[in-house]
């Protein structure tokens, strides 16, 4: 089947849970009663049974990607960024094959620009490796690299949300779980490595998902709830529910608008654009001269091309109230073909920032010392 060819059709509590449990899914040993019962009080009839058995035949029927946390990997460790070239017409594919052999390069799309007509994530464990992948790729493919790391951060927000109960996906539990505080470590210890790697692909949908991790990994439950409650307090997890099959839903139009935004007016844009519920990725990136004019990037995505053009417009909307905005200011990109999607070796990039000499006891110890100075709050979030 294609990416979004999925036989399977969401009755009204389908779409309920979809909406509703996108992010702040309940960490606590048993979750799915307490999530249930925050859709009994949205007028959803369900228990705990019935919501996770829900779940599941969403996962198994490919209307999810997965169930669970969602990882941060640039708070893990190591480093990623966004690249793109040009690779000839007649050449294409021997380009495109040359850059996807190399195992730093996770994504790599086709996309619609005259020039630059191939975008790829490189990843690595060593931040100081990137321009050694772009130099041998350059080497190899003899076309120009043009790097575009990541500047500032406005928005990561995937949620992909369809008609129906709970349309504003509002749900958020996690407060229902620990409130540690921040470790205060850029470093992890390996038992929190571990933690990582084992739930970066999901959850087991199962009663109780979180003991379960803690049973694979020999830990106790407790550990698994307050690490991973910490871990989204420090940014290292995004938030933890159903990860949606953006295709299944029908989201099949996607497009990377880019702009070239007044220098001295970015830092004002950024949060004006990031406030549309539909851009769900929203940075600045650097300029090349004389190849790549646009400064900030918005991704948007929707179930048709028109509803996609609506919001690539309402974009620039938002964008024309703070300068006057020319047709050769901005561009959108459409991906036409994913050339590489093998994910982001997190594996690698985590064990470069294990330190073996901290252990849970002394990262227990620096908790409780960071207690009074690093609480979180709703603004240090």
């Amino acid at each position: 089947m294609g990416r979004g060819d999925v036989d399977y059709e969401l009755d009204d509590v389908d779409r309920a849970v979809v909406n509703a449990f996108q992010g702040g899914f309940p960490v606590v040993e048993r979750p799915f009663e307490s999530a249930a019962a925050a859709l009994r009080e949205r007028a959803i009839d369900i228990d705990g049974d019935g919501l996770l058995e829900r779940v599941r035949t969403l996962d198994d029927e490919g209307v999810l990607s997965r169930f669970g946390p969602l990882v941060n990997a640039q708070e893990i460790g190591g480093a990623a960024t966004l690249v793109a070239m040009h690779a000839p017409e007649e050449r294409f594919e021997e380009v495109v094959e040359a850059v996807n052999a190399h195992r730093e390069v996770a994504h790599n799309y086709e996309r619609e620009h005259p020039h630059l007509n191939v975008w790829f994530v490189v990843s690595v464990a060593d931040p100081e490796r990137v321009d050694e992948v772009l130099a041998a790729i350059e080497d190899e493919t003899g076309q120009e690299t043009y790097n575009l790391p990541k500047q500032t951060e406005f928005r990561v927000e995937a949620k992909f949300l369809v008609d129906g109960p709970v349309p504003e996906g509002d749900v958020d539990l996690s407060s229902l779980g620990p409130s540690p505080a921040p470790s205060g470590r850029s470093t992890l210890t390996p038992e929190e490595r571990d933690l990582v790697l084992e739930v970066q692909g999901g959850l087991p949908v199962t009663s109780t998902p979180y003991r379960d991790v803690a049973d694979a990994l020999g830990a106790e439950v407790e550990w698994v709830l307050e690490t991973l409650r910490r871990f989204e307090v420090e940014g290292k997890i995004r938030r933890v529910g159903v990860v949606p099959n953006h295709y299944a839903l029908g989201y099949t139009e996607n497009g990377m608008t880019v702009w070239d935004v007044p220098d001295d007016l970015v830092d004002e844009v950024g949060p004006a654009v990031a406030s549309l519920d539909f851009v769900t990725h929203c940075y600045e990136r650097p300029r090349h001269e004389g190849v790549w004019p646009y400064n900030f990037f918005a991704m948007t995505h929707g179930r048709s091309e028109e509803e996609s053009a609506e919001r690539v417009e309402q974009v620039r909307d938002v964008m024309s109230e703070y300068w006057d905005v020319e047709d050769d200011d901005w561009d959108t990109l459409f991906s036409t073909r994913i050339l590489k999607k093998t994910g982001i070796r997190l594996d690698e990039r985590a064990d470069a920032n294990t330190d073996a000499e901290v252990t849970n006891a002394d990262a227990t110890d620096a908790d409780a010392s960071n207690d009074e100075e690093t609480a979180p709050t709703d603004a240090s979030r």
